[in-house]
């Protein structure tokens, strides 16, 4: 008896583009917790999806070496099919070759007592370092994620320093900010969490930020009329979203892993395969001047992403006066960051430009 073999599957267009398709991929800080908890999502395609196969490039500082390796190994022992290699080390400019997208969990934590402006420091350097190292050996058309604190700002340090990559580029996450929004609002009305969409994480991933749902819906009618709760949405929901991240440390004793590593493949997923029709997503972007955000701010908007890693901000949104305050806030704060970041460096500057004078 002569067994029929099963009818062969007839891919749809995109299939048959990412069924050969392969990323490189870097993860900076990678031996830490996040990385860990973010390694294995984007080996088992829920990231790019299960036709399009990664090369993994794990990047730490060099103590952190052994771990790597450590890490390595249990990478080829789970057998993911999507995997091509596995390569590891601390040297930026090995690792960022060649590749596709970066994500930069990597950086220099607050720690008890240590100024903002130092924080800020410590940082500057190392997404100075990074910029250069990208700039030099990644594709010009790399995309890169930046996640490491304060976000907004090391991802405006990393897109300065590599001039030669197009500032589109170049993003921060918010979409944990986000998430949390959708999250609290599920909590608050009992709906399904795929029925909320288009709430806004507007300005800094700090407790500055704005979460806004004046443009939101539940089941597809306004967040307001779903809630019916004004001082709820103005004033608890925001201060939850606000200092979610605080909590957690208070709770767990660290700051946030599995659902932070969970949100950066929620923005790469969004980012490289596009937003569902009349949704949005918020992502940390370099501003063009809309909303009347100051044009190269990396900022917290509104926006819709199309296939492989396009994307624009929601244009035309009506911002009530409530709002607008909470956006300028975030903004200033955004604007001190900046300032502090670049100050440093416009010294060595300065001096040179008044000894030519002289």
């Amino acid at each position: 008896m002569t067994r029929k073999s099963d009818p062969i599957k007839k891919l749809t267009p995109e299939e048959k583009e990412n069924v050969t398709k392969t990323l490189r991929v870097c993860v900076t800080g990678a031996a830490g917790q996040i990385g860990y908890a973010f390694l294995p999502l984007i080996s088992n395609g829920s990231v790019f999806g299960p036709h399009v196969k990664i090369q993994l490039r794990l990047l730490d500082i060099p103590a952190a070496v052994k771990a790597l390796e450590g890490l390595s190994m249990e990478l080829h022992d789970g057998a993911y099919p999507l995997l091509e290699d596995v390569a590891f080390g601390s040297d930026p400019e090995e690792m960022f070759k060649d590749c596709d997208v970066v994500v930069f969990i990597g950086g220099f934590p607050r720690k008890q007592g240590m100024e903002r402006k130092e924080l800020l420091s410590i940082n500057g350097n190392i997404f100075k370092t990074q910029g250069k190292a990208l700039d030099k050996v990644a594709k010009k058309t790399v995309k890169c994620l930046v996640v490491a604190n304060p976000a907004n700002t090391n991802c405006l340090i990393l897109q300065q320093n590599a001039p030669s990559i197009p500032k589109e580029n170049f993003t921060c996450l918010t979409r944990l900010d986000h998430n949390r929004a959708v999250s609290q609002l599920w909590k608050k009305t009992n709906m399904p969490l795929y029925s909320i969409k288009n709430v806004i994480i507007w300005g800094n991933h700090s407790s500055t930020q704005y979460p806004d749902v004046n443009h939101g819906t539940i089941a597809e009618k306004p967040i307001k009329k779903v809630v019916e709760d004004e001082e709820w949405l103005k004033g608890a929901f925001i201060t939850k979203i606000q200092k979610r991240g605080a909590e957690i440390i208070e709770y767990r004793g660290s700051s946030s892993v599995f659902s932070a590593a969970n949100a950066i493949k929620d923005h790469l997923r969004d980012w490289y395969h596009g937003t569902e029709p009349g949704t949005w997503v918020s992502m940390g972007v370099v501003s063009d001047g809309s909303y009347g955000v100051p044009k190269g701010l990396v900022f917290s908007f509104p926006c819709i992403c199309k296939k492989h890693f396009e994307y624009e901000i929601v244009q035309g949104l009506h911002i009530d006066p409530f709002s607008q305050e909470k956006i300028n806030i975030t903004t200033k704060e955004l604007e001190e960051e900046r300032d502090e970041a670049f100050a440093e460096e416009k010294k060595p500057q300065e001096a040179a430009a008044g000894e030519q004078k002289e």
